[in-house]
Formats: structure tokens, C-alpha cells, sequence
């Protein structure tokens, strides 16, 4: 079966990976997004699926506008393909082009549709605090994310699981689940489902005031944004911005779900109470980080990353620059 590509981050690259290594299938172009500038020497920089194809040496088409771009859509036309994949692209795509695939346009998706559809679903299902997400394969329309649904893989999610973990496991999920889709719709083995749009939730582009920590929100609420949005989230402290990378919520409700090197030392302060501000330091454990008073229960900073340093632990934060109990983080 021919196959033409859409993706452009890492997340898509094992699903691209999966269709070149399988031999019922032949991709024959890829289709991503332009190279960007990146770094220091503002250098273009191709994206992951490019370099992939690259490597592969198959046709790599970046049109800046796909919907609007005669040439790729010539291609595109001419390529007789049987599918369309597409895996995180960052470009809707046209009816026109949703046309064109003799099978179908199918879009590895992730999140258990309907809820979740949009940009950025692994991002905002960890900010609202899921406890399961997984992957949907769908039919493409129109629509965003609207499309009726394939086959639908499942993984549960760990209270320190952060957007780039959960993305890592869901991308080799979608992977193997895109496989059964396209063998499954070749044989007429699937019925498409629609969806119900009245069970519909959305997740939006990430804005940059989303970054922004308010120590008055409860703690569960701080650690689900700061690991939702991975790693940007930030905070000031003495007069410095802060990147919060990873906390630990120390409640009794998520302490099972702590590797022992965390439960040990943190037992102590499940049930503890302050009336402390928002924002200050009210423990200092030892070997970990510092302990910081929410609007609501405690929250343990296990990594951070000064403005222009490398990341570093909540520990290592501590010694170098001499923490004590009282000072506050705004």
C-alpha cells in the first residue's frame, strides 16, 4: 500500500519509523513543516520527521501552506496514494487534499477522542489532572479532530509523569496502533464511529501566560500545570526568573504512586499543615529540595533550572545558592 506522511516532532517519528520498516507498506514522500531557525547561530534546523526521511532518502515536500501550495498539491495528485498518515503535522488540511487518498486520510491522535481534540492534548490532559489518556486513530475531515473514530489504545498516567514522557509512550502507542488501523481498513475489518460532539473537551495552542505559576493555587493544581507544561513553567525568586521543571505534591493521596527513594523522606509531610504564605519555604529535606507552602498543601521542587544555567535539582538548587526556611518564591 502506498502511503504519503504528515508529520513533523518527534512524537511522529515512530510512527513513521513503523510504516518504513513494514513490509505491507510504501511510503513514498513525507510532508512536514518547514526547517525553523534554531540556537545561538539561528542555523535552520530540519524537523525530526525531516531528518528521518532524509536518512531514509525519501522525498521530503515542506510546503509553508499546504493547503494553498499548487506544487505539493500536484504531487500529491499524481502520487495515487492509498493513505494519507498524519501525526502531529501542524498544518490542517484541505477537503481537497483529504480527497485525494484512495483509503482514506488517517490522523494518529493523542487522546481518546472526542475528548481533547486540538493542538496540544497531552499538554492539558496532564494540566486537568488525568489519571488515563491514550491514543485514537481517526478518518480525517474537516474538522478539528472531528473526524469518525478507528481503533482507540489506552495507557494510565503516573502522578509524575511529565508532558514529554507521557508524549514518548503515547508516540510508540500510536505507532503500533497506526498499523492495526491501516492493515484493519485495507481488509474492511473496522466500522468508523463518530463522534459525539457532546462529550467534545479541547486543547488549545499554549500561550505563554499559561507558564506562569500563582503559588496561591493548591499544589496539586501547581504540579499538574508544571508538568503539563513541561519545561516552562516559571517562577521568580530573588529577583530572578526560575523554570519549575519537576515537583512532588506531598499528599497522601499520591504518595503510593512515589518511588521509595521519594517515600521515605517525605512521609512526614503528607497530612502537614501551615499557615504559611503562598510561595514560602517552609521545610528544607534533605538530599531532595525545598518544601514550598501553596494555597493548598505542599509542594516539594524536585528539579529547576536558573536563567541561563543548566537544569538541576531541588537539592543541588538548595546548597548553591543557600535556601533557608521563610524565603518566598512569587
Amino acid at each position: 500500500m502506498k502511503i504519503i506522511f504528515f508529520g513533523t516532532p518527534e512524537f511522529a517519528v515512530p510512527t513513521l519509523e513503523k510504516l518504513l520498516s513494514h513490509p505491507e507498506f510504501d511510503v513514498v514522500a513525507v510532508v512536514t513543516q518547514p526547517d525553523k531557525r534554531r540556537g545561538r547561530g539561528n542555523e535552520l534546523i530540519p524537523s525530526p520527521v525531516k531528518s528521518v526521511a532524509t536518512a531514509r532518502q525519501i522525498p521530503v515536500w515542506q510546503p509553508s501552506r499546504v493547503k494553498k501550495d499548487a506544487e505539493t498539491l500536484n504531487l500529491l495528485k499524481q502520487s495515487e496514494a492509498d493513505f494519507f498518515v498524519v501525526a502531529a503535522y501542524g498544518q490542517i488540511l484541505s477537503q481537497q487534499i483529504l480527497d485525494l487518498p484512495r483509503l482514506g486520510c488517517i490522523n494518529v491522535h493523542g487522546s481518546i477522542l472526542p475528548k481533547y481534540r486540538g493542538a496540544a492534548p497531552i499538554q492539558w490532559c496532564l494540566y486537568n489532572g488525568e489519571t488515563e489518556t491514550g491514543i485514537t486513530t481517526m478518518l480525517m475531515d474537516a474538522g478539528m479532530d472531528t473526524g469518525a473514530m478507528l481503533l482507540k489504545a489506552y495507557t494510565p498516567i503516573h502522578i509524575l509523569d511529565n508532558a514529554y514522557e507521557l508524549a514518548a509512550r503515547l508516540s510508540t502507542l500510536g505507532a503500533d496502533l497506526l498499523i492495526e488501523t491501516l492493515l484493519q481498513l485495507a481488509s474492511q475489518e473496522i466500522e468508523p464511529i463518530p463522534q459525539d460532539n457532546n462529550e467534545a473537551t479541547y486543547a488549545p495552542l499554549i500561550e505563554k501566560e499559561n507558564y506562569a505559576l500563582d503559588w496561591s493555587k493548591t499544589a496539586i493544581a501547581l504540579h499538574n500545570q508544571i508538568r503539563g507544561f513541561y519545561p516552562n513553567c516559571t517562577a521568580t525568586f530573588r529577583d530572578r526568573i526560575l523554570k519549575i521543571l519537576a515537583t512532588v505534591p506531598l499528599d497522601a493521596a499520591y504518595t503510593s504512586q512515589l518511588s521509595p527513594d521519594l517515600q521515605h523522606p517525605l512521609h512526614n509531610f503528607s497530612n502537614l499543615s501551615s499557615d504559611r504564605s503562598p510561595g514560602e519555604i517552609v521545610q528544607i529535606v534533605k538530599g531532595i529540595g525545598a518544601v514550598i507552602q501553596t494555597g493548598a498543601g505542599l509542594l516539594l521542587l524536585r528539579e529547576v533550572q536558573p536563567a541561563g544555567k543548566r537544569p538541576q535539582s531541588g537539592w543541588d538548587f538548595v546548597n548553591g545558592n543557600r535556601l533557608t526556611v521563610g524565603e518566598v518564591f512569587l
